[in-house]
């Protein structure tokens, strides 16, 4: 008889991160005598962009970070974001910078990305940051990788020696989670759109990290009975329905453990970015919390 798996709550364990986050706010504001400061900046009007932007707000509101805003029209030229997110880097009463993508397509992302301090580059996307994550396993980590990990460890499995599966190559997502997972000591395949004989591939993973955008791919026969299972997908449906890249109804009747959509790996990656923004602030003036 199959167990139902146990389901990983994200958003619980966001709740309990942001608690602990709001507490170092606390005590770096009273060490420094301000709270730490997120500049988000957002170009054009993708309506989802603004729906994450505000999700942001509403976080460092709650943790004590200092949010500001700063929104350019569709049409802003790209010297004008790069000039923009420099002088952002200059201020010294900001800790963390965030463009929030995608860019409108005249706008070249490597540029502007490239612009940020690496200093306060709170999403982790500055080559500098990938490099010392790649060399060092150090360096400001991606806020949706750092999640995934955190939601894997909560579950108390020992990820040493466990062979892991990421399906999705991406920058943002895949890389690092797979090199987070290699520091972790597991073995690491990282699977994609030609990967031969995927289902094979992702039968073989004790941990199963899915982060392809491509609704409900994976299904019961992609899955090990007993593995971790993280859903890093967020699909709508024509009817409005939102899903993620594994049939959730299928693979919770063979998952020994599996992240919902919503409420799994999006709470945590929200909850990480505060985490960053605090990390930043501190090493930039030499405080612990």
């Amino acid at each position: 008889m199959s167990m139902a798996a146990t389901i990983i709550d994200g958003k619980a364990i966001a709740a309990e991160i942001r608690a602990s986050l709001k507490e170092r706010v606390q005590k770096f504001s009273s060490t420094v005598g301000a709270a730490p400061g997120l500049a988000v900046v957002l170009v054009g009007d993708d309506p989802a962009s603004h729906i994450y932007v505000r999700t942001k707000e509403r976080v460092s509101g709650e943790v004590g970070i200092r949010f500001e805003k700063h929104h350019l029209p569709h049409d802003a030229a790209e010297e004008e974001v790069v000039r923009l997110v420099r002088r952002l880097g200059e201020r010294d009463d900001v800790d963390g910078i965030l463009v929030q993508l995608p860019l409108p397509g005249h706008i070249s992302e490597r540029a502007v990305l490239e612009a940020v301090d690496p200093a306060k580059d709170v999403d982790g996307f500055h080559p500098q940051n990938a490099g010392r994550l790649l060399a060092h396993g150090s360096g400001i980590v991606p806020c949706t990788p750092a999640g995934i990990l955190e939601l894997i460890r909560r579950t108390g499995v020992r990820i040493e020696g466990k062979e892991a599966v990421v399906v999705g190559r991406s920058n943002i997502v895949g890389k690092p989670t797979a090199l987070l997972l290699l520091q972790q000591h597991a073995t690491v395949t990282l699977a994609h759109s030609r990967t031969v004989d995927l289902p094979k591939v992702c039968r073989r993973a004790d941990i199963l990290v899915v982060a392809v955008g491509r609704p409900q791919l994976i299904t019961a026969g992609y899955v090990k009975p007993g593995a971790i299972v993280i859903d890093v997908g967020i699909n709508r449906l024509p009817g409005g329905e939102l899903v993620g890249d594994v049939a959730f109804d299928e693979v919770k009747d063979v998952a020994g453990y599996l992240t919902p959509v919503p409420g799994g790996v999006g709470p945590m990656t929200i909850a990480m970015l505060a985490q960053n923004t605090i990390d930043a602030a501190m090493a930039r003036r030499g405080v612990s919390c």
